[in-house]
């Protein structure tokens, strides 16, 4: 990244504190962090180091108690609440430890519906939503549920949903944790190589360092604070 672009992410003093008085938990401490345009990080770190909270702050999710962040120049902080779905659907894609499908629907369904959510007529997200799920190897795979499909399938809909209507930013929170290795490898390698062939920017909150070697950059949170930062990827 040159001096003169502007970030994907720019999180500036990040504050977020559950609760008041001698109840509050500082869940983050001052968090500064940039995220280059097409930059893959994974932020690593100990079960209630502040890794899910910092991701919900950047997904518009939650507002933090202070601080500043802005998404490819624009300022989230202090927007109002009605605002955040909006920039949800314009910015964001999501991709979900349990996967988040709804089970009442189909595969291409539950893409269409991500797709008909940004505006895309019921016809054409229907095409685009099944076009988005032969790109993820479940071309054959259209009209089954979510019951009908194996985790890694149920992760590979996730993705094709993420990724539905181009959003420039997909945040990840955990997205092997219900997979075996080689599968969680897969899965993440092919969002990787998607975003890649789109210059989307990936954030992904995980415990698990087999998909490391897919990272750009590793950082690392402790206790709310971001304690590393760099090329730490294998």
């Amino acid at each position: 990244m040159t001096a003169a672009a502007t970030p994907a992410i720019r999180a500036r003093g990040v504050t977020k504190v559950y609760g008041d008085g001698a109840l509050a938990f500082h869940a983050l401490r001052g968090v500064d962090l940039d995220v280059a345009e097409g930059e893959l990080v994974m932020l690593v770190g100990p079960s209630g180091s502040g890794k899910t909270t910092l991701l919900s702050i950047l997904g518009c999710v939650m507002a933090a108690t202070a601080g500043e962040v802005a998404l490819f120049g624009l300022p989230i902080s202090g927007r109002a609440e009605r605002e955040l779905p909006q920039l949800r659907r314009a910015l964001i894609g999501f991709v979900f430890q349990g996967h988040n499908l709804i089970a009442a629907l189909s595969a291409r369904d539950n893409v269409r519906a991500v797709l008909e959510l940004r505006g895309v007529p019921h016809r054409r997200a229907g095409r685009d939503a099944a076009a988005l799920l032969e790109q993820v190897g479940l071309g054959d795979k259209l009209g089954s549920r979510p019951a009908e499909l194996s985790g890694g399938q149920r992760q590979r809909v996730a993705i094709a949903r993420a990724l539905a209507g181009a959003p420039p930013l997909v945040l990840a929170d955990e997205p092997t944790a219900a997979l075996d290795a080689a599968t969680g490898h897969q899965v993440t390698q092919l969002l990787v190589e998607l975003c890649r062939e789109r210059g989307t920017t990936i954030v992904v909150v995980t415990h698990d360092n087999r998909i490391f070697d897919l990272a750009d950059r590793i950082v690392r949170l402790e206790d709310g604070r971001l304690v590393a930062a760099g090329q730490e990827a294998a």
